[in-house]
C-alpha cells in the first residue's frame, strides 16, 4: 500500500512513521508536512534514507497542492496527524487552529473522495469530550460520550471529527477516527509538559505548574498509540470511532515530581502559576472497544514508560537542544538544498 501520513514530522506522526517504515517494509510511506514551528524534520532523520519512505513539504490547507499530490501519487490510505495541538496557543490565536484543524481536514477529505482513497483516518483527542470530575474515578470517556469542548483547540478537533463522520454518511467516504489520551515518549516538542520538565530540570530552571497541579490526565506511551492506529487503519470498521487510553491516570504534579526524582533534582524548582482559562480537571479513556474488537492492549505502564522517556531525552540532548535554540528550523534547507 501507499500511505500518506500528514503531519509526519511532528511528535506522534513521526513515531508512527518510524514504526511503519520498520514493521511494514512492503508499504510506501509518504510524509506531508508544512514544517511549522512543531514540525521537525530531524525527527525523521532515522528513516530519511529508507527505500520505502519519502518526504514532501506542503500545507494541507492548500487545495491545489493537495489535489496535485493525490493525482500524482495514487494513495491507498491517508492518516491525518497534521494539527495545531497546543491548548495555550489556541487560546492566544484561535484562527490558525480553525484553518488547519478544520479547513485542512476538509481539503484532505475532498481529495480522498476525488481520488478513491480506501481509508481516511483522523487522529483526534480525548479533549473533545470535555472534562470528568476528579472525585469520580469510576467515570470514563466512552465513544458515545457527548462532545463538550473547553478550548479553541478541542473545539477545532471536535469540528473535524464531526466533519469526517458527515463525509462518511453523506458521501460514503471510508473513514475511521481515533481519540487518544495524553501521549508521551521520544521526539515530543519541548513545550509539552514532560519534555518541558525534563529540559528545564536538567538546566536547573524553574518549572511552571498550572494552579495546584491537580489536573489529572491518562498517560499513553506514543508507541502504544501508534500500534493502535495501525490496527485501526488496517482492521477497523468504516465510520467508527475508537478510544485509545493507557490506564495510567496521574495528576500533573505527580508527573513533575516523578521526573524531578528520576533526575535527582529538588522539588524547589516547582513554580506554581495562574491556571489557564477553561483548564479541564480530568480526562480518562475507556479503551474497551479497541481492546475487544481489535485485540489492542497497551504495553507500557507509566512507571516504565516515563523511565524510558527520560532516558531517551538524556541520550538525545542534541535533538531537543536544537529546538530550544531554534537550529532545527534550518534542517530542511540543510537536507534538501542539494536535492532535486
Amino acid at each position: 500500500m501507499k500511505i500518506l501520513v500528514t503531519g509526519g514530522a511532528g511528535f506522534i506522526g513521526g513515531n508512527y512513521v518510524h514504526l511503519m517504515v520498520k514493521e511494514h517494509p512492503e508499504d510506501t510511506i509518504v510524509v506531508l508536512d508544512s514544517l511549522t514551528y512543531a514540525g521537525n524534520l530531524e525527527t525523521l532523520e532515522p528513516v530519511m534514507d529508507a527505500p520505502n519512505f519519502r518526504f514532501v513539504k506542503g500545507d494541507i490547507r492548500d487545495r491545489d497542492f493537495v489535489s496535485a499530490l493525490f493525482e500524482k501519487e495514487h494513495f491507498d490510505i491517508v492518516i491525518n496527524f497534521a494539527a495545531e495541538s497546543h491548548v495555550d496557543r489556541s487560546i492566544e490565536n484561535p484562527q490558525i487552529f480553525l484553518e488547519t484543524n478544520i479547513i485542512g481536514v476538509s481539503v484532505l477529505m475532498d481529495a480522498c473522495r476525488k481520488y478513491g482513497i480506501k481509508r481516511y483516518h483522523q487522529v483526534s483527542t480525548d479533549e473533545v469530550y470535555g472534562e470528568l470530575p476528579s472525585d469520580r474515578p469510576d467515570l470514563l470517556f466512552h465513544e458515545d460520550t457527548p462532545i463538550h469542548t473547553s478550548s479553541p483547540y478541542s473545539t477545532s478537533k471536535a469540528s473535524a471529527d464531526l466533519l469526517v463522520l458527515a463525509y462518511h454518511r453523506t458521501y460514503g467516504l471510508p473513514v475511521t477516527i481515533s481519540r487518544c489520551s495524553n501521549n508521551y515518549g521520544p521526539y515530543q516538542f519541548p513545550e509539552k509538559l514532560i519534555p518541558l520538565v525534563i529540559s528545564r530540570a536538567l538546566a536547573d530552571e524553574s518549572i511552571p505548574v498550572y494552579g495546584e497541579g491537580k489536573n489529572v490526565r491518562d498517560w499513553l506511551h506514543v508507541y502504544d498509540h501508534c500500534h493502535a492506529i495501525d490496527l485501526i487503519v488496517r482492521n477497523g470498521k468504516d465510520g467508527e470511532v475508537y478510544n485509545i487510553g493507557g490506564h495510567n491516570e496521574r495528576n500533573n504534579l505527580e508527573v513533575v515530581k516523578t521526573i524531578l526524582k528520576a533526575l535527582g533534582r529538588s522539588e524547589d524548582l516547582i513554580h506554581y502559576v495562574k491556571d489557564r482559562p477553561g483548564h479541564d480537571l480530568r480526562y480518562a479513556m475507556d479503551p474497551e472497544k479497541i481492546e475487544t474488537e481489535l485485540g489492542w492492549k497497551p504495553e507500557y505502564h507509566f512507571e516504565s514508560g516515563i523511565k524510558d522517556t527520560i532516558d531517551w531525552y538524556l541520550n538525545h540532548k542534541e535533538w531537543w537542544q536544537h529546538i530550544v535554540n531554534g537550529e532545527y528550523q534550518s534542517y530542511y534547507e540543510r537536507m534538501y538544498k542539494d536535492r532535486k
